[in-house]
């Protein structure tokens, strides 16, 4: 199994989106498209929060200031 990534779990979070605007989705679908595009949010926004402690730390261990 491969690891998802920051690009991945976004496209997926669009095709999602594009899914629910075109009312193509059967309700019986939605909670299910809804579940996981709430599971792709979370993943991005702590892969997000990951990266900027990394940039962060970076900044510190090399004397500088991150904006």
């Amino acid at each position: 199994m491969t690891k998802l990534t920051y690009s991945q779990a976004l496209t997926e979070i669009e095709k999602i989106v594009q899914i629910i605007e075109s009312q193509e989705v059967d309700v019986d679908d939605l909670t299910d498209k809804v579940k996981r595009a709430s599971e792709l949010i979370i993943f991005c926004r702590n892969k997000l929060r990951g990266t900027e402690e990394e940039i962060n730390k970076l900044f510190d261990e090399k004397g500088l200031k991150a904006e």
